[in-house]
């Protein structure tokens, strides 16, 4: 029995901000039980639900040295869909409205998780083969194992896996902090470990002493490699990629099924998608005060609202699309003001083409994806993506952006050949963007059973968890028969 155990600064059910809980909190339960024992490790925050913290045990206690300073750690249980997950208690550190905070409180807070991580193993009774560490906020763990606990027999032979979420954040402070916090030894502050322009950096020291790198899409683990996706560790990207793989995010199957969502009036699925749609969006238009025509192009977005994410490609074109165009759409999100305000802007200038509901409501987002006809995702770089998934699944049409994940996953509707799962281009250009959603919208209007053909396509893929699970087993099994990738 290989025994893995997740790390990760959230997962749902527990606590969610982002895709990296979607992946932490799903992904283990997919692995063949018979073979792996995969647990997930995170901090217990103040903030998460009365309904959660009420399930949780408590285990043990411990105190952990970091560097000057000796904290408490308190480790408590809780089981979800069969999967054990424990959490490292310290209301100094993990108290809030959100887990995340200042940057001079995240410097020490996850450099005190990463450390509790390994301190708690021997109290677990659970020594796990392999330590999966996800993004900036684990960063330190394969640091810590490979140099403090190096030399102690208990931790010799676990192996780490460090996977890449967004590689944008990576966990930058200064050198006198981190060094004063951290306890770790100054001759790993260095430019080939983990100093990097100046500063310290959690996520180069991730990728620096794990066994293994992970990212969420082929196409990024690319991208991530040249001076364009690279975030300035491009050239580190380059040295370390004979332990690079792009392992796809999967989609939680049973959560996002159109035939037993709750949160649709309607359900549906291959056989009856197109009658039981359109319901749905008869009943999505009447909710959101939009008129109801069955024959206007519907398209979603459902995001985010940052640059990233390609908002102001959107906001550019959003005064030609909706005073030329037979179109609604509808927007669910929050970021920046700017985009934010200029959703209230021309939602409060065209009421019956453009719904804006700068918020976020999970019952909401399932009802969107199940509603429209497209879905908008014309990100700037998006290192996986899981809208486009979501959309694919519940037949609604997805029209991105050719980088990252959206390029692994979306096909381009090719009209000749019949072929294709959604819309795509290329350069991140607004007049592009809005070119091929005319094309879309044209494909719609003129060619209703193609246009059926191609949502069906997308309801025919399989991007659950099932296969990624079995290629994370492969690089667990292949990298615990070779020594540790000590530095």
């Amino acid at each position: 029995m290989t025994k893995i155990l997740f790390a990760s600064s959230e997962a749902v059910p527990f606590i969610k901000t982002g895709g990296l809980a979607d992946v932490a909190g799903s992904l283990p339960k997919y692995f063949d039980r018979k073979n792996y024992d995969v647990r997930v490790i995170l901090p217990k925050y103040i903030c998460m639900d009365a309904q959660w913290k009420a399930q949780l045990q408590f285990l043990c206690h411990f105190y952990v040295n970091l560097g000057w300073r000796k904290q408490y750690a308190g480790i408590f249980q809780a089981k979800a869909d069969g999967i054990t997950y424990y959490f490292v208690d310290n209301e100094f550190y993990f108290a809030g409205d959100k887990p995340y905070n200042h940057i001079h409180e995240d410097v020490e807070k996850f450099a005190y998780f990463s450390k509790a991580v390994l301190e708690a193993l021997p109290f677990l009774d659970f020594c796990p083969d392999i330590i999966h560490c996800h993004d900036w906020q684990t960063g330190l763990i394969p640091v810590y194992l490979r140099t403090l606990y190096g030399g102690e027999r208990y931790y010799a032979g676990i192996r780490t896996v460090y996977s890449i979420h967004n590689l944008k954040f990576q966990g930058r402070f200064t050198l006198p902090a981190v060094a004063d916090i951290t306890g770790l030894p100054q001759q790993i502050f260095t430019a080939d470990k983990l100093e990097s322009y100046g500063e310290a950096n959690y996520l180069k020291g991730g990728v620096v002493y794990a066994d293994a790198i992970t990212t969420v899409s082929r196409t990024y683990a690319m991208e991530i490699t040249t001076p364009e996706g690279g975030e300035g560790l491009d050239g580190l990207m380059r040295a370390r990629s004979d332990v690079l793989f792009g392992i796809p995010n999967g989609l939680d199957y049973e959560e996002y099924d159109p035939e037993t969502d709750v949160f649709l009036e309607n359900h549906f699925n291959q056989t009856n998608f197109v009658s039981q749609k359109a319901a749905n969006k008869e009943s999505l238009q009447r909710e959101l005060s939009l008129p109801t025509e069955p024959d206007v192009f519907f398209l979603g977005m459902v995001s985010r609202l940052y640059d990233q994410k390609g908002f102001d490609l959107v906001t550019y074109i959003m005064e030609e699309l909706l005073s030329t165009e037979k179109i609604q759409i509808v927007v669910l999100g929050t970021g920046d003001e700017k985009y934010e305000s200029s959703f209230r802007y021309f939602a409060e200038k065209y009421p019956d083409k453009l719904h804006a509901d700068i918020g976020y409501s999970d019952d909401l987002a399932h009802r969107i994806y199940g509603s429209c006809d497209a879905f908008l995702m014309p990100s700037l770089f998006e290192p996986c993506g899981l809208s486009q998934l979501m959309s694919l699944r519940y037949g609604t049409v997805p029209i991105v952006r050719e980088t990252g994940g959206l390029k692994d996953t979306v096909e381009p509707y090719n009209e000749y050949e019949n072929t294709g799962t959604g819309f795509s281009f290329a350069n991140y250009n607004a007049h592009e963007m809005l070119a091929t959603l005319r094309y879309a919208m044209k494909v719609y209007r003129t060619d209703r059973r193609a246009w059926n053909a191609l949502a069906l396509r997308g309801m025919q893929q399989d991007f659950s968890w099932e296969s990624s699970a079995r290629e994370y087993e492969a690089l667990y099994m292949m990298i615990t028969n070779r020594p540790s990738g000590c530095r």
